[in-house]
């Protein structure tokens, strides 16, 4: 008789886990509390799917915040040009835009749901829907097999745990398989929302909800002013905060300090030193010499931005440009190149891109993905321990760790 493997959850680690599997031969079986697979990955680059990324493995690491170093042996097995050309073969072309960000050619995340779907049944892997997994069972440090919320028994030899995070909960994600681990006796890193939105504490902010600001440079820091991490790109105002690309990445790093104070510093003209843009503003204002203040700015700032500037410059923007004194001019140039916002918080795990934390990577031997603790047990995925930055990192993890545990089980 051969050997059942059991694949819990049909995200991009439980897919590739479970065709993995099945093309060495084992009897597979996929278990999807969902009424379809890949519903998370439906909606991921904004439905376009940013697949992976097309980088080399060692700046693919310095993407990856939470235990990068974790993933050579995962990454040295099944990397992104691997997955680019089993893609191909599928039938699914990729294309490479700006980051090195890799989508399908037709930037339709529902090809490569069907590629990865066809994938497992060419394997020979059985997908059983609208079924969920109640508990895991083992005997004297092993798996045995499972337990359905129908209440049925399945014996199994290996058991991969490829649930996910607790980012958007909508799609499946709802933490059952930390509880599972952490029964089994691992351990569980904290859980936090990661590449999320932040929560800030001025009310201009939100006043602002709506514009998104380009080619600005924003700084994480300390309540002491300590730098964190500095990141350029682009941002947007929210009705509770801001968001955007250049915030999730920020959100990464100030998740240990966010309780000491943490506030963000927008230089909104990165490219102008501030004897240049000191410079800039001169000739402006010798231009609009006769003008108001508060119509002042429109050449330098988007419309809705100017008069929030002005008033927190303190400048009162009834006032004649050419009453201006040197030290308002200095001081609207100071806050020019370091707009500051407090951060209050995180937005919740339904707004996160991703979830930092999960099974402690020490518990789990990396060239394989099994447990330390239990033999047979698997864990691939977002439910590890394991997180990176945007731009197709975090999928290509899913599909490297979901490749470990289908090739090792047994």
């Amino acid at each position: 008789m051969k050997s059942r493997i059991i694949v819990i959850g049909s995200g991009a680690a439980g897919m590739m886990a479970a065709a993995t599997a099945g093309s060495r031969g084992m009897d597979t079986v996929v278990f999807e509390k969902n009424e379809k697979p890949g519903k998370k990955i439906f909606i991921t680059g904004k439905g376009r799917c940013n697949v992976t990324n097309q980088c080399e493995i060692e700046e693919f690491i310095n993407n990856t915040p939470g235990n990068g170093r974790f993933l050579y042996s995962a990454l040295n097995s099944f990397d992104n040009y691997r997955l680019r050309e089993m893609l191909l073969q599928m039938g699914v072309p990729t294309k490479v835009e700006r980051g090195n960000r890799v989508f399908p050619a037709s930037d339709k995340s529902s090809d490569i749901i069907k590629a990865l779907t066809d994938y497992m049944i060419k394997h020979n892997a059985v997908i059983k829907l609208n079924k969920g997994i109640a508990d895991i069972m083992t005997d004297v440090g092993s798996v045995k097999g499972v337990y359905t919320t129908a209440g049925d028994f399945i014996q199994a030899s290996s058991v991969i745990v490829a649930t996910g995070g607790l980012s958007y909960p909508s799609t499946g994600s709802t933490g059952d398989g930390y509880r599972w681990a952490q029964k089994l006796g691992h351990t569980i890193v904290p859980l936090r929302p990661s590449l999320v939105p932040l929560e800030t504490g001025e009310e201009w902010v939100r006043q602002l909800q709506g514009l998104t600001l380009k080619n600005v440079r924003v700084t994480a820091m300390t309540a002491r002013g300590k730098r964190i991490k500095e990141e350029f790109g682009e941002m947007l105002f929210t009705h509770f905060g801001v968001s955007g690309p250049v915030i999730l990445t920020l959100s990464r790093y100030i998740h240990d300090q966010i309780k000491k104070g943490i506030r963000l510093e927008i230089d909104l003209k990165p490219a102008l030193s501030l004897e240049k843009l000191h410079l800039r503003i001169l000739r402006d204002f010798t231009q609009n010499a006769n003008k108001q203040v508060k119509n002042s700015l429109d050449a330098l700032l988007p419309k809705s931005l100017a008069p929030v500037i002005v008033r927190l410059s303190g400048i009162n923007p009834e006032k004649h440009i050419n009453q201006i004194t040197k030290e308002e001019r200095q001081a609207l140039v100071s806050l020019l190149k370091g707009l500051r916002i407090s951060i209050t918080g995180f937005r919740p795990f339904s707004e996160a891109v991703v979830t930092a934390g999960g099974v402690s990577t020490k518990e789990i031997d990396p060239s394989t993905m099994e447990s330390k603790i239990c033999r047979g047990l698997f864990f691939a995925g977002e439910v590890l321990d394991v997180d990176a930055l945007t731009g197709g990192f975090n999928l290509q993890i899913a599909f490297s760790t979901g490749y470990l545990a289908g090739m090792h089980c047994k």
